[in-house]
């Protein structure tokens, strides 16, 4: 496909995803329906496609609307590109730009929220997490997120990976979040079809993720519940850090489809339960990577940006409150439970701990701690707390 064949194709499928489809299922979908279009063509596309979505106040304020086609002549704007080049109504390009879409309007002239591709209703919210780093933050949730990977260190280390990855030409560089996190800096496509990760040598897993891990407090021969587990990629990295019995629970089981695949690959053990099974258990540790808005990850999912309501907020804050107060239960006497988020808010954060203790005089927070998305990795927040007390019947 030509350049000018990859927007056209970017503009059918933002349309889609402005009329309330999801990005990637759309993508998806475009993919196996056009098999013309070879990897280099798709990756671009792609590329395109989710630009757009990050940056779709920007995009649109500078492309004169919300169709596909306003968003990618705003995309050409803000690259400072030569639209015309592209928007030449040959064969497979888009038709050629009106007088009024050559002229782009001054971004610097936009509201603070157009600018910074965030919705007007939650700019206060970044403003109480971040003060004045706040626009810096929401400035880097309009780039492309980096690709981060785990090393396994039960069945490698750092340095032979990085070798590994060297010989098909994946270039990674270590990160400061984590001792176990690579950034690949080169190939990153390349990536899933590696020996490194085809052996379980490593795992794709943000770098501040990772860093949230290394911040529960493991020691061999503990039991630990991940309450939340989801894919299971903190079950895999704490089974790397520590000799643990590891039992993964999800309310939705099919979120855990793949965790013995690569629980498998990792030569990780861990267990995967049903509710009924859970009952009377209690664990030295419970983890709750509880839902919530992803407000730390909207680079990776910016659909989310968009979506997220004030309704589907506090509905968020409810859900992880009743997580909480049933996984509470879960914790043994002097055992502890590790609430995270992947959310940059003060009320699904701190202030959802805050609560939690004045309604659960038996637990006292050990530590919290927020990872920015200045620090390379997405947005987490992590607490720590140690069961003091149990009552009777536990």
């Amino acid at each position: 496909m030509t350049p000018a064949a990859r927007v056209a194709a970017a503009i059918d499928i933002l349309d889609t995803i402005v009329a309330g489809e999801p990005s990637e299922r759309t993508l998806t979908r475009w993919g196996r329906g056009n098999r013309y279009a070879g990897s280099g063509d798709r990756a671009a596309i792609r590329d395109h496609v989710f630009g757009a979505v990050r940056c779709m106040r920007s995009f649109g304020y500078l492309g004169g609307g919300t169709s596909g086609r306003a968003l990618m002549v705003g995309w050409m704007h803000a690259c400072e590109m030569d639209a015309k080049a592209l928007f030449s109504g040959e064969k497979y390009a888009p038709s050629e730009l009106t007088d009024i879409e050559i002229q782009a309007p001054s971004l610097a002239k936009a509201d603070r929220g157009v600018q910074l591709d965030c919705p007007d209703w939650l700019l206060d919210r970044f403003d109480a997490s971040f003060g004045q780093t706040s626009d810096t933050v929401l400035s880097s949730m309009q780039m492309r997120a980096p690709l981060f990977l785990r090393v396994n260190t039960q069945l490698s280390d750092r340095d032979t990976v990085l070798s590994i990855l060297a010989e098909t030409e994946i270039l990674a560089t270590p990160s400061s979040l984590s001792p176990t996190a690579l950034e690949v800096t080169q190939n990153p496509r390349r990536v899933m079809q590696s020996d490194a990760y085809n052996d379980g040598f490593v795992e794709v897993q943000d770098a501040a993720s990772q860093a949230v891990v290394d911040k529960i407090p493991l020691q061999d021969g503990m039991t630990v519940l991940d309450y939340c587990a989801g894919g299971g990629g903190k079950s895999l990295a704490m089974a790397a850090r520590a000799t643990i019995k590891i039992v993964a629970y999800d309310s939705d089981p099919d979120r855990m489809k793949d965790l013995p695949v690569r629980a498998g690959r990792a030569a990780a053990e861990i267990e995967i339960v049903q509710a009924e099974e859970l009952a009377e258990l209690v664990f030295d540790l419970v983890v709750c990577d509880v839902p919530c808005s992803g407000s730390g990850g909207w680079r990776r999912a910016p659909d989310a940006k968009w979506n997220l309501t004030a309704n589907r907020l506090a509905e968020l804050v409810e859900i992880q409150s009743e997580i909480l107060m049933t996984a509470k239960n879960h914790v043994a006497n002097s055992g502890q439970l590790a609430y995270i988020t992947c959310s940059v808010f003060e009320d699904e954060n701190l202030i959802q701990i805050e609560n939690f203790l004045t309604n659960n005089q038996d637990f006292k927070l050990v530590e919290n701690h927020s990872f920015s998305p200045l620090a390379g990795g997405d947005g987490f927040f992590i607490a720590l707390l140690e069961r003091v007390h149990v009552s009777e019947g536990l």
